[in-house]
């Protein structure tokens, strides 16, 4: 990635490393500076889709030689503002012990 490539938790690093904010008009610098160019180096590899994401780990995990067949493999998602686990039912299903 280059300095020129931007990404939102690049140019809010740039800013400031103070907290960012988020709501539903997106993410939202400080604006207290001090920030640094280096956040924008770095690969953020973000996850569009979590539920997803836990299905596709479940079975890269379920399809390892060294995770025997006989053991279950749960998928979960855990909410940070709830504080609550979200079990994704098709990740559980993927890893389901045959």
């Amino acid at each position: 990635m280059s300095a020129n490539d931007t990404t939102p938790l690049g140019e809010l690093l740039a800013g400031s490393l103070k907290t960012a904010t988020v709501d539903a008009t997106g993410w939202h610098d400080s604006n207290a500076g001090g920030g640094t160019s280096d956040g924008k180096y770095l690969n953020w590899l973000t996850i569009s889709d979590n539920a997803r994401s836990v299905v596709e780990d479940v079975q890269r995990i379920r399809g390892n030689s060294m995770v025997p067949s006989d053991i279950p493999i749960y998928g979960y998602i855990y909410d940070c503002k709830s504080g609550k686990l979200i079990e994704v039912t098709e990740a559980t299903a993927a890893g389901r012990a045959v």
